[in-house]
């Protein structure tokens, strides 16, 4: 589910802090390229981004990598309850401080990766809500470098099926923007709320496997990447049956396949792996390897495995 929500700002304003020009000149900061860092500067746009979360007064956030602390303000001023904010460069630990001085507390400082922090342990339990009640007072915002946002979210989605994570306090909301290089700068914002029944009803790892293999090969037909689901030796087969199976024509490129389609696929490649229980296991990449060894001489084969 998709949301724009439209709403006021607090009236709250943190007291006088240096500006965000300023902390940046203040301790000689500049965006990493390497890191896909791009700081948002323009304060209009940073309460632009954190109106698309609605009304969060009162409520705990989480901060994806605040960086200087723009987005951090925005954040503060709409009256929040906590904010705990999770950065991996610890060149920004001193600016954030400053805002933890001036919010009087509010701002929890946490040095780590948000791909690997346990945010499940870090919320007061009250928050707690049944998946099937409106979501809890706890939403998660952040200003995504392209290099993370990829696997950050697919670790989102996963933790949304199993209901694990953030969203063990129930329908957390995400709102999430979205850069590109540092040189550009549009910037895409998303807000995310998970469903109560998800469109398709199977487990996440199976479902991922489906859309990887579909867009393997993106500017080909599905049929191409489909078939990397089976082996070699059954692949025309499978493909064709599981194809038939999800209703699905085999000339459609990956970005044309609508939900109901993935769907079909989803089911039908859980059908046929319960007809063989060894194939989800599959990986072609593995049997490619193994059939470039088998085409070396014996003494090329052990010298390739004796360097892995």
């Amino acid at each position: 589910m998709f949301l724009n929500v439209s709403g006021k700002m607090s009236l709250f304003r943190l007291p006088p802090v240096p500006t965000i020009r300023e902390i940046i000149q203040l301790y000689n900061l500049r965006a990493e390229k390497q890191l896909s860092q791009n700081f948002l500067l323009d304060l209009r746009l940073t309460d632009k981004i954190v109106r698309k979360a609605g009304n969060i007064k009162n409520h705990y956030v989480c901060e994806v990598g605040p960086g200087p602390g723009g987005l951090t303000r925005a954040i503060l001023n709409s009256g929040v309850e906590e904010l705990l904010v999770v950065e991996k460069d610890t060149r920004f630990m001193p600016g954030l401080k400053l805002l933890n001085e001036a919010s009087k507390g509010k701002v929890r400082i946490v040095h780590g990766d948000i791909l690997t922090y346990r945010m499940d342990r870090s919320f007061p339990k009250h928050l707690r809500k049944a998946w099937k009640d409106d979501p809890p007072n706890l939403n998660i915002i952040g200003n995504l470098p392209f290099n993370v946002s990829t696997p950050l979210i697919i670790k989102w989605f996963e933790e949304i099926a199993n209901r694990t994570g953030p969203f063990s306090y129930g329908r957390t909301q995400m709102t999430l923007t979205f850069q590109h290089e540092v040189a550009e700068v549009d910037v895409g914002v998303v807000h995310l709320t998970p469903l109560i029944q998800p469109r398709i009803e199977q487990p996440f790892k199976l479902v991922e496997k489906v859309v990887q293999s579909a867009f393997h090969l993106r500017r080909k037909n599905c049929y191409r990447g489909i078939s990397l689901l089976f082996p070699e030796d059954q692949r025309t087969k499978l493909t064709e049956q599981m194809l038939t199976l999800a209703n699905v024509e085999p000339t459609l490129r990956p970005p044309d396949l609508s939900m109901q389609h993935f769907q079909g696929l989803c089911n039908a490649y859980s059908e046929l792996c319960n007809q063989d229980p060894n194939l989800f296991a599959y990986n072609f990449r593995e049997e490619l390897r193994q059939k470039r060894l088998s085409d070396k001489s014996p003494q090329e084969s052990e010298e390739a495995d004796s360097e892995r």
